[in-house]
């Protein structure tokens, strides 16, 4: 994969895994507004495990482009211990759950920021220079 297309998939597993975030956060507060407007299926569990799976989905595909490079495997571990946590975000009740989300979605997050700063230090490392010809 080349590095603009793992790039592009570290920005987009960035937004989507923030997206499903900042969904699963304001739903309790627009939910009954989305049953009014016959839209009540965005809060369907089902809908959020599939956007969830996307962005584990996308970041896999990221992070292991990235390892291959830069060889810092963790950061699959933090993305699937991120993407475990953020799907028991139901565990601590009502109250707990925003806590879970932020703490989950953090670690997917963490885990793209760094594959891209990796992948940005393999791609602007320090030019070798050329040697004088005379």
């Amino acid at each position: 994969m080349s590095a603009t297309a793992s790039k592009n998939l570290d920005k987009a597993g960035i937004w989507v895994t923030t997206l499903c975030a900042i969904h699963c956060l304001l739903l309790p507060v627009i939910l009954p507004l989305l049953a009014m407007a016959g839209l009540a299926f965005i809060g369907e569990d089902l809908l959020e495990n599939t956007i969830l799976g996307f962005s584990v989905v996308i970041g896999l595909l990221s992070l292991i482009s990235g390892a291959r490079k830069h060889g810092k495997w963790h950061l699959l571990s933090l993305l699937l211990l991120g993407a475990f946590i953020y799907s028991q975000r139901d565990i601590l009740g009502h109250w707990g759950e925003p806590v879970i989300i932020l703490f989950g979605a953090g670690l997917i997050i963490y885990a793209h920021v760094s594959n891209l700063r990796l992948s940005r230090k393999l791609n602007f490392g320090p030019v070798a220079e050329e040697p004088v010809q005379g």
